[in-house]
């Protein structure tokens, strides 16, 4: 019994863990509240999307051992996240009221490194983390650049999932830091590879469990 409950739970992974793994993903930095806070604090909010698709990513590629299963994983989630910007639309709010993360090209450049250096796990781990706390904030920025008035949909339309004290304030440019983009690459790609190594560990974790 237990043999044929661990091999099934090997393939239940396959879809169960990308999922899951875009609802923590989305809420470490749900698309509400980066329509709201990506303007204030996008630094954190680089930080949050950096690690935790790089966790789940590089824990889903080593599970699989195939290149681009990063970018599939990443993929899920995107679509995911469309569908949930679709049902915001069909509620009455404004096409700009979700602003839809980038993850795909971060999670391309996470399965490019474990491919050209022949499905080395380390490198996947150190330069592929860094890669991805590198680019997901200048990908963001430049996806957010593209919303329409982002500032009018923070203020013009209250979230209702946000308790009042989350209430968007006004971006105070150049209080904290001049260049959000700067601080949220360096930031995320320091602390992406130490999650990445989380990643692969759980990943060994999990096979150590199934085997049999």
């Amino acid at each position: 019994l237990m043999v044929w409950l661990r091999r099934t739970t090997h393939y239940l992974f396959i879809v169960v863990v990308p999922v899951n793994s875009t609802l923590l993903t989305i809420n470490a930095g749900d698309y509400i509240f980066y329509t709201d806070w990506a303007w204030t604090s996008f630094v954190v909010f680089s930080i949050s999307q950096s690690t935790m698709l790089v966790v789940g990513a590089i824990y889903y590629m080593l599970f699989t051992g195939v290149p681009g299963t990063a970018t599939y994983y990443a993929t899920i989630m995107t679509i995911y996240t469309w569908v949930a910007k679709g049902a915001w639309f069909a509620l009455g709010y404004p096409y700009d009221f979700i602003a839809v993360p980038v993850w795909i090209p971060s999670a391309m450049l996470l399965d490019l490194t474990y491919w050209a250096t022949r499905r080395n796990k380390h490198a996947a781990i150190i330069i592929g983390g860094t890669l991805v706390g590198l680019s997901l904030p200048l990908f963001n920025m430049i996806n957010l650049l593209l919303v329409r008035d982002p500032l009018e949909m923070a203020f013009k339309y209250p979230r209702p999932t946000l308790p009042p004290y989350m209430t968007p304030i006004e971006p105070q440019v150049g209080k904290f830091y001049n260049s959000p983009v700067a601080l949220g690459s360096g930031a995320g790609a320091v602390l992406s590879v130490p999650i990445a190594a989380l990643g692969a560990k759980l990943n060994t974790w999990t096979y150590r469990w199934m085997a049999a």
